[in-house]
């Protein structure tokens, strides 16, 4: 059962990239989740008054989020998703690739590579990146569709410091790994060129960027991570948040400067409370008894 939800920063456009994903993304279907109130609202929100809030979307069974928001940020490659595909679906990878690549940019083209018989790295007209990939072996059902956690910028090397972190705090388990084996133009020999871990039941890659990159992490795409009550969330939170002014309705920031979401396993149900929204908005980690 998927635990970790990737959530997308959408700059008021949360119901139309929903759509956009349903149609473009393979075995995917999008709902409006919930929607901001018409009261309670700061000012900057005031526009948004009524209009989505969250759009879910799933892709072959696996949720992703779109939260509808202002102009702050926006997804960049930092963080992406893998999509991967059995040698007989090349027609759905290669309809999925032309449908993301429609008004975005790609980043590596779609074509024969080492690892991969055949393998693209595209960012839509959102400004999500995807990484869709062709597997000879079959591919489990947890990393169809899976995160992918690229280190550059200030956070250039540190990817195998983020597992072993990420299994100290989240339980975090690391099932391959592969070095780079000699230096690039900003990875050392020992950086991860892949590796992946997994996440409770959820499938995640990270990996050194091998060139120099001008971006890392933003809120632009957060992880989302539920807890099991305060005591978990308090835990979580004390162990990940390294950056207290980044610290506001149950987001954080953490020492790589991944984004996160730490909230209730139940905050479907605290949303629905009146004033629940009012009240995480003068929140900073979320405290279930304040809503």
């Amino acid at each position: 059962m998927q635990k970790l939800t990737v959530n997308l920063w959408m700059q008021g456009t949360a119901g139309e990239a929903g759509e956009f994903y349903a149609a473009a993304l393979p075995e995917a279907k999008t709902e409006i989740e919930s929607r901001y109130p018409t009261e309670g609202l700061l000012d900057f929100q005031q526009p948004l008054a009524g209009k989505p809030l969250t759009v879910s979307v799933w892709v072959r069974g696996t949720k992703i989020t779109l939260i509808n928001a202002g102009e702050e940020f926006a997804p960049n490659a930092s963080i992406s998703m893998i999509l991967s595909f059995n040698t007989d679906e090349r027609d759905v990878l290669d309809a999925t690739w032309a449908a993301l690549a429609e008004g975005g940019s790609v980043l590596m083209p779609l074509d024969t590579y080492d690892f991969s018989s055949r393998y693209g790295w595209v960012s839509d007209k959102y400004g999500a990146s995807w990484q869709l990939m062709e597997s000879a072996e079959p591919v489990s059902e947890n990393a169809r569709v899976m995160p992918c956690l690229m280190f550059g910028g200030q956070a250039q090397n540190r990817a195998a410091e983020a597992i072993e972190f990420y299994g100290q705090v989240l339980g975090a388990k690391l099932e391959s790994a592969f070095p780079y084996g000699q230096a690039t133009e900003v990875a050392t020999a020992e950086s991860l060129m892949f590796a992946q871990f997994s996440l409770a039941a959820d499938a995640v890659a990270a990996m050194d960027s091998g060139v120099r990159q001008d971006f890392s992490f933003t809120p632009g795409v957060s992880l989302e991570w539920p807890c099991d009550g305060q005591e978990e969330i308090d835990r979580v939170w004390e162990a990940l948040s390294a950056v207290p002014e980044a610290e506001a309705c149950g987001w954080l920031t953490d020492k790589f400067g991944v984004s996160w979401q730490i909230v209730p396993s139940n905050m479907g149900e605290l949303m629905e409370r009146p004033g629940a929204f009012e009240h995480m908005l003068n929140m900073k980690k979320l405290v279930i008894n304040d809503f």
